[in-house]
């Protein structure tokens, strides 16, 4: 069967990766994380003390960055790094994720990255979760999911998360960061979060990861078979 994009966007904490990871090792695709390009340039912004209003300085920076994704086959997963240093673990943190949403509303930020999303899923057969993938990145992907879960739901999921990396952050905490990152991702300018038109709504608050896989599975499988007629 001819390969396809699989977008799948949705709120933070709604398992938009886990779903497109296993989804991407199952079907033998291509799996990019397009949040963790834009972790990966709030790090450096941070890292180098870039002034975000400065639009030089933003143009240098952007210039100096290069995310590269590789697979870890210890771990059986891919890892994000930054200008050759693995960042994976970093970028996750709690200062990264308060700081996100504000460095991915950056016009050029957004443009730089999306070009080289677009890039990566040239040659199909790719599987891409984010914000705006299927409403933006890839607007004639054959599948695109928009997932969503309830609040309380969404920051358990979050502090397990965290907590697997040894980071205890108190859930009113985590609900907040949320709710802030639904805010300014819906709210920004730059192609905010929508839900595209042709997208099939997916609410994970009361499913498993497996059910979730399966559901995405299904729809690409129907996807592909009229792809290929």
């Amino acid at each position: 069967m001819r390969k396809i994009v699989i977008a799948i966007d949705g709120y933070s904490a709604c398992g938009k990766s886990s779903t497109a990871k296993e989804v991407a090792n199952l079907l033998g695709y291509s799996y990019i994380d397009s949040g963790a390009m834009y972790r990966a340039v709030t790090l450096y912004f941070h890292q180098n003390h870039i002034t975000i209003d400065n639009p030089k300085e933003v143009s240098k920076a952007i210039e100096n960055i290069n995310i590269s994704f590789i697979f870890n086959e210890r771990k059986g997963s891919s890892e994000t790094y930054l200008n050759g240093l693995n960042v994976e673990g970093e970028i996750r943190k709690m200062y990264i994720s308060n700081q996100v949403s504000k460095i991915s509303a950056i016009s050029e930020v957004r443009k730089n990255m999306v070009n080289q999303q677009r890039k990566l899923g040239k040659k199909k057969g790719v599987v891409m979760d984010g914000r705006d993938i299927g409403s933006n990145v890839f607007p004639n992907a054959e599948l695109k999911i928009f997932m969503k879960a309830d609040l309380a739901v969404r920051a358990e999921r979050r502090q397990k998360e965290l907590m697997e990396k040894n980071q205890l952050v108190p859930i009113p905490e985590i609900e907040e960061n949320l709710l802030a990152r639904d805010k300014m991702d819906s709210e920004r300018k730059e192609n905010p979060l929508v839900i595209p038109d042709d997208a099939y709504i997916l609410d994970t608050s009361e499913l498993t990861l497996p059910e979730q896989v399966e559901y995405v599975l299904n729809l690409a499988t129907e996807k592909m078979i009229k792809h290929d007629v």
